[in-house]
């Protein structure tokens, strides 16, 4: 068996939505195709994968480097030791020949994506859900029917206000959700601190709120927020400024008690 194609495409998803630091207008992202040569009920096995949509659309890396590589492959050395699947850490460091280590940036997102279809094709010619797929092959073979899953939104829009961001966060509510999640960072402060309260008015026992403020605040920023949050019962405060700012992170944790 081998892989006969790869495609990708990359597709606009504007929103007049934002966060603390993404303007969604001009948002793209990608999708990936894995085509095998198995066939079942008389169609080739494809893999699918798209990355997230906090990140643009890779094609041309995926294009460029990482598709070809794959594709120029000798077929058998991207095979797992039956030679009836595709092994996905041999397709993985077939992508990354010729690649630096270390400073991943949006490689990590091309990779990924690509990384995400041929686990699907995997599953799919396993004939199981990638689920016991991935528990038998890592775990003890017993997969957990149970995931821990929350609603994320909360994003700024033209107009919203209030009621607005009640209205959305009610909905997920009442799907089921009992953890929701909102952008924060996008506003004054004491504008957010409203937000955050008008979302916590309308949760019932056993219902939280997580908010998300997408890396933006600088360390005085950070602290500010920190302090005026620790009086909230949040679930928790994500993401306040860059991930490696480290003094950033050390000092929130000096003022901000909850989970970070």
């Amino acid at each position: 068996m081998k892989i006969v194609n790869i495609l990708e495409s990359t597709q606009p998803i504007k929103s007049d939505i934002r966060n603390a630091y993404i303007d969604f207008s001009k948002m793209t992202l990608s999708l990936v195709a894995v085509v095998t040569d198995v066939i079942r009920d008389g169609r080739p096995v494809i893999g699918y994968g798209f990355n997230s949509n906090g990140r643009y659309g890779q094609g041309g890396l995926i294009r460029d480097r990482f598709l070809p590589r794959l594709l120029d492959a000798d077929p058998a050395t991207l095979l797992d030791d039956s030679g009836e699947n595709l092994d996905p850490h041999k397709i993985w460091a077939q992508m990354m020949i010729n690649e630096k280590p270390g400073g991943h940036g949006e490689r990590s997102v091309a990779v990924g994506t690509i990384d995400m279809a041929v686990w699907d094709a995997v599953a799919k010619i396993a004939g199981k859900p990638l689920y016991q797929l991935l528990a038998e092959r890592y775990g003890n073979g017993q997969a957990n029917r149970r995931v821990f899953v929350y609603a994320a939104g909360g994003y700024y829009y033209p107009g919203k206000g209030l009621e607005g961001l009640q209205r959305e966060m009610s909905s997920y509510l009442e799907r089921g959700y009992s953890v929701v999640k909102m952008k924060i960072g996008g506003a004054s402060l004491s504008e957010d601190c409203g937000r955050i309260e008008s979302v916590l008015n309308i949760l019932g026992p056993g219902q939280q709120l997580a908010v998300d403020a997408n890396g933006r605040f600088d360390l005085a920023t950070a602290v500010d927020y920190g302090r005026a949050l620790a009086q909230y019962p949040l679930f928790w405060y994500e993401e306040a400024g860059d991930p490696l700012d480290y003094e950033l992170q050390a000092r929130l944790g000096e003022v901000y008690p909850g989970d970070g």
